[in-house]
């Protein structure tokens, strides 16, 4: 894999509540890379921004920008649509810039089939436990149970994709997975993780 000094794609995933928002605002504060702001049709959560955490739209305006082909990659994740401007993303990459995107299993599946030019690096982030994620969901969705069973319904589909992920990462500590993901990056794309213990890991969550 080529050097990830400048102008690659990362993409970060995990099924909800694992912490990959949480990282890729981490990440983004190194110098050179800056977040890929997605557009959606839900509803801003607290202290969310227009154009800062996502762009907030219509589905109907959603379903035009797909007509009109867009996005780099879009999906429909809880009802709601999520989608990646192309043009958005072609820019910040021609500036020399890494771009991060915070985004699922389907949208990353869309990227890789599209074979760009440019360096990308996949990155599946899993909850310490069960219970632990649970605790982040009802912390998040301030204890909305039906949300959060909602989310914890789509956890077993998601937590299969880790497979088709470059690298993977228990996020248990916050510091310490995120220093794991920058080595990585700064390693020039020259990595490995131990996928047999993964795999006991991903059981474990699945019981």
């Amino acid at each position: 894999m080529s050097s990830f000094k400048k102008g690659g794609i990362f993409i970060l995933s995990s099924p909800s509540g694992a912490g990959k928002t949480t990282l890729v605002k981490k990440i983004s504060k190194n110098r050179n890379f800056s977040i890929s702001i997605s557009h959606t049709t839900r509803s801003p959560r607290p202290n969310e921004k227009n154009g800062k955490d996502y762009f907030f739209i219509s589905k109907n305006n959603f379903k035009k920008l797909i007509k009109k082909g867009e996005f780099l990659e879009h999906a429909k994740v809880f009802d709601n649509y999520y989608g990646s401007s192309k043009k958005l993303v072609n820019e910040k990459i021609n500036k020399g810039k890494n771009i991060i995107f915070d985004i699922d299993w389907q949208g990353t599946r869309q990227i890789k089939n599209k074979n760009l030019k440019y360096k990308l690096l996949t990155i599946f982030i899993l909850p310490p436990s069960k219970s632990e994620l649970l605790k982040r969901l009802l912390k998040r969705e301030k204890k909305n149970m039906k949300t959060v069973k909602k989310r914890m319904k789509e956890f077993k589909k998601d937590l299969l994709k880790w497979k088709e992920y470059d690298f993977v990462v228990i996020n248990d500590k916050l510091n310490l997975c995120y220093k794991k993901i920058m080595k990585v990056i700064k390693n020039k794309g020259k990595f490995s993780f131990d996928r047999n213990f993964i795999n006991k890991h991903v059981k474990s969550l699945l019981n």
